[in-house]
């Protein structure tokens, strides 16, 4: 059984992705995780809390649903590592559109909200690190600035396609096939010449 930390980020990232970041209710977060709203008050203080708590949620989430490999699984190698955790971000299950529609409801937020465009500034920095160390492994001669750019560029693409995917813009496959494309691009791009 989830911990009452854990029900309650899981109802905030539900919440975050149906209604918004505008539209998150303590009193209706506290119904959709079966909790009081003064044990929510408790655990994350203010409404800034539960944002920053859910965003970490969100992003450990993702982590553990792009890297989720068998026990008797063979080991991936530096691309295919890269590829499987850029392209898992786009599956068709509950778990990563409310995921990814809830990270979208945040980025969006943080045009109007300093404290959370902080948050995220330093959530998206951490991915686009983790990306361009992925991409080093595939390609170790590249210049670190020239990974730093590739990252960006990879994980605002995933931003972009994921956003349109969800919202009906484009079929999950073409989404996928994309990305694919725009992952063997960067790769081609950072080749020794």
């Amino acid at each position: 059984m989830a911990s009452r930390n854990t029900r309650i980020l899981e109802a905030a990232a539900r919440v975050i992705a149906r209604r918004g970041v505008r539209g998150l209710r303590v009193e209706e977060l506290a119904a959709e995780a079966g909790v009081s709203t003064g044990l929510i008050y408790y655990h994350f203080k203010d409404r800034t809390g539960i944002l920053r708590h859910t965003l970490e949620f969100i992003n450990d989430r993702a982590e553990r649903y792009t890297t989720v490999r068998g026990p008797d699984a063979p080991p991936l190698g530096p691309r295919e590592e890269l590829e499987q955790i850029l392209l898992l971000e786009l599956q068709d299950t509950a778990e990563v559109r409310e995921n990814s529609a809830a990270w979208g409801e945040l980025r969006a937020s943080a045009v109007f909200d300093a404290a959370l465009r902080e948050d995220l500034a330093r959530a998206t920095l951490v991915w686009v690190q983790e990306v361009a160390a992925l991409l080093g492994q595939v390609r170790p001669m590249a210049p670190a600035a020239k990974l730093a750019a590739a990252a960006e560029r990879l994980t605002a693409l995933l931003e972009g396609l994921s956003m349109r995917w969800l919202s009906g813009g484009l079929a999950i496959d073409h989404a996928r096939t994309l990305l694919a494309g725009g992952i063997e691009a960067e790769l081609s791009g950072l080749e020794p010449r």
